[in-house]
């Protein structure tokens, strides 16, 4: 039995920003952003969509190939919940059609929830191997306008279906993890934007990184030239070379631009132009370094790291399967990315604003924008109502 992931796909709003565009009403030099912190573009959200519907997009694909009639739970990920009490996945649960014999709950820490939902269906699946358990990570990063976090929005979702047929990747059993109660990121619930003390959030982040994979080895007693690619959590493109500069230094690898870049791999292309998607950033980078790296990865080692703030961290492992590329939707996500249609800055602040009273707002109809499959439409007496569309 091999378990882990079975399939793995992703959904970004439609709408991005050309970081050159913001550099320029921000009175910035471009270089700041494109090669300061690695960004070339950013997805934005527009106001009639949120996490439910980046969730379900995601998960759409997946189950246009699976009856959703067999999927045993739902663990939703998120730091950008929708709702105090009820789960955002009860409402992706209605919108995919899945049986009422499914148990949904969302899973919430800093951008680590993704991996905590991924850890914890992996078990689930095998203590019990008949469970196929849905995985979603979905956020939206919200930063005040003209704060220095600004430049790291974006959004996005991974959706990754979880069974004893790890068609794509298999988790390994075993993990490093490493927690401390800290602030270097929150967003208290008087507030529609996260709080960021920058400089001290990449710190810790390392920290977490040095920590977890000293538990990893450990526990596993794996060396670094056991791993053919490394992933990492994506906060901001350049966050994951410094952080696998610093385990390069911690291993005493010699870590320069090309050793770097080797053990990257592509898993950075994606997010320069998705921008941050807190708890799926690991994931789009997961994905993009299958679907996108020259060397045929089956049956090599991924090292995989996660952080979030708070802070808790987290290295693991998984195995390539042999024919993985049978089982992407390669396609798919390149075809999404490249349909997406560039905003004006003027039009990015509306999407902002309007994206913001929508959150705010308890009675409201709702433009369209969005060409995704569920968008949504309106909230009537405190009531959120989604609708599927022809995409």
């Amino acid at each position: 039995m091999s378990v882990g992931i079975q399939r793995i796909s992703f959904y970004t709003a439609p709408f991005y920003l050309d970081m050159s565009e913001f550099a320029q009403a921000r009175g910035e030099e471009r270089d700041k952003f494109h090669i300061g912190i690695g960004q070339d573009q950013m997805s934005v959200i527009s106001p009639d969509e949120d996490i439910v519907t980046l969730a379900a997009n995601a998960a759409l694909p997946i189950m246009q190939e699976f009856d959703p009639k067999t999927i045993t739970a739902v663990l939703f990920a998120t730091e950008s919940g929708i709702d105090q009490s009820k789960s955002a996945g009860a409402f992706v649960h209605g919108l995919l059609g899945l049986s009422s014999r499914c148990r949904v709950v969302e899973l919430k820490h800093a951008c680590y929830g993704g991996t905590a939902a991924l850890q914890m269906a992996v078990n689930m699946v095998r203590v019990n191997t008949s469970e196929r358990v849905l995985v979603i990570a979905a956020d939206v990063a919200r930063y005040e306008l003209g704060s220095p976090g600004e430049a790291t929005q974006g959004c996005g979702a991974v959706a990754m279906l979880i069974s004893n047929q790890a068609d794509i990747l298999a988790i390994e059993a075993g993990s490093g993890y490493y927690t401390e109660d800290v602030m270097d990121f929150w967003r208290p619930n008087y507030r529609d934007t996260a709080l960021v003390d920058g400089k001290y959030s990449t710190m810790v982040y390392l920290t977490a990184l040095k920590y977890a994979w000293q538990y990893f080895q450990e526990e596993r007693h794996l060396a670094y030239n056991d791993f053919a690619r490394f992933c990492y959590h994506l906060p901001f493109t350049k966050m994951a070379i410094k952080a696998h500069s610093r385990l390069m230094k911690l291993t005493e690898q010699e870590a320069n631009e090309a050793t770097i870049e080797q053990a990257m791999g592509s898993s950075l292309r994606y997010n320069r132009t998705v921008g941050n998607s807190y708890s799926a950033s690991l994931y789009f980078g997961l994905i993009s370094l299958l679907e996108n790296d020259a060397e045929n990865l089956a049956g090599q080692r991924i090292g995989l790291f996660s952080y979030g703030s708070g802070c808790v961290g987290e290295f693991f492992s998984g195995i390539v399967a042999d024919r993985y590329r049978d089982y992407l939707y390669t396609t798919k996500h390149q075809t999404l990315l490249a349909a997406r249609q560039q905003l004006t800055f003027s039009t990015y602040l509306a999407f902002y604003k309007q994206f913001g009273e929508v959150e705010r707002n308890d009675n409201i109809e709702i433009a369209h924008y969005t060409n995704g499959h569920f968008r949504l439409s309106a909230i009537r007496a405190h009531k959120r109502q989604y609708v599927q569309q022809s995409s």
